[in-house]
């Protein structure tokens, strides 16, 4: 019988926004259903494969859910995140798929049902009252949409972009003047279907990873003509000799007619099917080129195909099995089957070891959807533009988002770099990165709440990489750790809705920041401070005065600090290491070990993602000599500083 649900918040799709927003919203009071296309929730971070997030990495923006994930990975891991050199937090997928499991189990008002997409929106005039999905419908008061590609927008015909922007619509200094030959074969950023590979160790012989229908070894020729073999593998690797491949240089990024993604069922179908083999296809080639030593993975994601019928008529190409289908079962607790009935808890984790035949132990090792770095685009009441996300003029950070009342609208802060990728190789792009702590990172930006709102439809929240942003300044929004920010953001706003009984758009933007900033959980900052990290005893001090005070905002993106006492010795929990400081250049540091045989006269980088650690490096003479407590990076041949001795006052703490 089809059933109808009622709910005070509905979230359509459990990726890394809208996890974080049913948590979020749930946590708040507010009863909640998240219904998902997939069986582990997280998106980006664990079902799509990206276990090496990229943004928001510094100590001061390392907040709210974001950074509560981060610690409990941490907590987890034991042996580390210190694998890769892609990101400073490379992780098991499956441990992020728990960790999102285990915060769902613990919230009673939280429901969450697996294995269902949308099929129709509900409307009363222009607001959104419910969703319905196969098996039953959701009544609710307010609707988030969180899928991969931005689908109840289409489905309730909210006005939305999809595509390029040319530079006569939003003056964007990086934008095409008109239509080329780019902007017509990439119409948006090229997804990557992310395959897990293996390192068996020296000697070993995995499996032959066959080859797909279409298979042309000569597209993946001098993938890593700039690396070596190691260096490539070890872009995303992972604990326990995984390989993340994720790889943008004539690797596994596939954008050949992209559109078909927003066609009929079946070119969507057609055009998933060649992603997959195309990462497949490049699978085989890193085994051709480099030896059995490599394989596929074993029992990384779930594999049977009874649960995920979106997606069954996909093939994995295997000698075993010909005509079998490549999805996926749930595994995770805290969820309820296609059924609408009472909530169902399963006893088996993300982790539990499957007795699969030969298909199911190749299959798992392809992520259960493809990494989707775009879809369609909200228009909202506010779109990002490319100027939002640059750096001030002689500043290092962007402009805050200010309305025309004079009140700034930041709900969440993001880092990275305007990273675009499409095939055919990158584009010239405004600068926006800067050097800190010894290496690169992107220039802080905020994203402003009227960007997560529809700009005429009610009862309707955005909060993945569909809100209301340009196809140029997707490039930076569209990261990892801003979307579960976002995410975070759009589901207390929902909650606080519900709770004050007004619409999106008549939310007070001052009453969603103390929320966020207040959170008793997860507090999370809304304006980035280098500086400024959350054990500060003055951290709500500093976000509220910027938050009433934005011209004062710094260009410099630091904040006047008084000295305040550490909390943790950081001496206990990592190595130290002796050895002679070198500057060299600006921002460019080295440390060359004199008490570590086992590494030689290696030179390390050194980095940090400290504010105080920075300053100190900043200032440290070259050629003195230097005790640090830190962690080796092996792959990046990087030292993460946590901690420095001073030559008088002892040492300096993690802050």
């Amino acid at each position: 019988m089809f059933s109808v649900l009622t709910a005070d918040v509905l979230v359509v799709g459990g990726g890394t926004g809208g996890t974080a927003a049913a948590i979020q919203a749930a946590r708040c009071g507010a009863k909640t259903i998240l219904v998902s296309e997939f069986p582990w929730l997280g998106g980006m971070l664990t079902s799509a494969g990206v276990s090496a997030p990229d943004g928001n990495e510094l100590a001061a923006f390392r907040t709210g859910l974001w950074g509560a994930f981060l610690r409990e990975l941490q907590q987890r891991h034991g042996e580390g995140l210190d694998w890769g050199w892609v990101s400073f937090f490379t992780y098991d997928p499956r441990i992020g798929a728990e960790i999102f499991a285990d915060w769902v189990k613990c919230l009673p008002n939280l429901r969450w049902i697996s294995g269902q997409k949308l099929q129709g929106v509900m409307k009363e005039g222009d607001r959104i009252v419910g969703v319905q999905f196969p098996d039953f419908m959701v009544s609710a008061t307010v609707t988030l949409d969180a899928t991969e590609l931005g689908d109840l927008l289409a489905v309730a015909e909210v006005p939305h972009r999809w595509g390029w922007e040319f530079q006569a619509e939003f003056g964007e200094p990086s934008a095409p003047i008109a239509p080329n030959d780019l902007t017509q074969t990439y119409p948006i950023q090229a997804p990557t279907w992310v395959v897990m590979m293996q390192d068996f160790g020296e000697g070993a012989v995995a499996p032959e990873i066959p080859a797909p229908p279409i298979h042309d070894p000569d597209r993946f020729t001098g993938a890593w003509d700039n690396y070596t073999p190691e260096d490539f593998l070890n872009y995303g690797r992972l604990p326990g000799g995984l390989l993340m491949i994720n790889w943008p240089i004539r690797g596994n990024d596939y954008g050949f007619k992209v559109d078909r993604l927003i066609g009929s069922e079946t070119s969507q179908t057609e055009f998933l099917q060649e992603s997959l083999w195309h990462s497949q296809s490049f699978a085989r080639y890193i085994q051709t080129q480099l030896g059995r030593r490599y394989g596929l993975a074993e029992n990384i994601f779930p594999t049977s195909n009874t649960k995920n019928p979106q997606h069954s008529s996909l093939l994995f190409a295997s000698p075993q099995a010909e005509n079998s289908a490549l999805f996926a079962s749930p595994l995770g607790g805290g969820r309820e089957e296609l059924t609408a009935g009472p909530r169902e808890e399963l006893t088996a984790g993300p982790r539990e070891e499957l007795t699969a035949g030969p298909r199911e132990e190749l299959t798992s090792a392809f992520a259960l959807h493809p990494y989707y770095r775009e879809s369609r685009r909200l228009q909202g009441v506010k779109t990002i533009r490319e100027q939002d996300i640059l750096p001030v003029a002689g500043g290092r950070v962007a402009k805050l988002p200010i309305n025309a009342e004079g009140i700034c609208e930041t709900i969440a802060i993001g880092n990275y770099a305007n990273d675009h990728h499409y095939p055919s190789g990158d584009i010239p792009l405004q600068p926006k990165s800067i050097r800190w702590g010894g290496r690169w990172t992107g220039t802080p930006f905020t994203i402003p709440y009227s960007a997560l709102i529809p700009a005429n439809t009610d009862g309707l929240l955005v909060c993945e990489k569909n809100i209301s942003v340009s196809h140029i300044a997707n490039g930076a929004t569209r990261l990892q750790p801003t979307v579960m920010n976002i995410g975070q953001a759009a589901g207390m706003a929902a909650a606080l809705c519900v709770r004050r009984g007004c619409q999106p758009r008549d939310l007070p933007v001052r009453v969603l920041q103390e929320a966020l900033l207040q959170d008793v959980e997860a507090r999370a900052a809304v304006i980035p401070l280098f500086n400024l990290t959350p054990s500060r005893s003055d951290w709500l001090y500093w976000q509220r005065y910027y938050l009433d005070r934005p011209s004062s905002y710094p260009a410099s993106g630091n904040c006047p600090l008084s000295v305040d006492k550490p909390i943790a010795d950081s001496r206990n929990t990592h190595s130290p290491w002796h050895g002679i400081f070198h500057r060299r250049g600006e921002q460019d540091y080295a440390l060359t070990l004199t008490d570590a045989p086992s590494h030689g006269d290696r030179i390390w980088k050194l980095v940090t993602l400290d504010p105080q650690i920075d300053e100190f490096l900043h200032r440290c003479e070259s050629q003195k000599l230097l005790k640090v407590w830190g962690r080796l990076n092996l792959a990046g041949l990087w030292l993460l500083v946590e901690a420095v001795e001073l030559p008088k006052s002892g040492f300096l703490h993690k802050s």
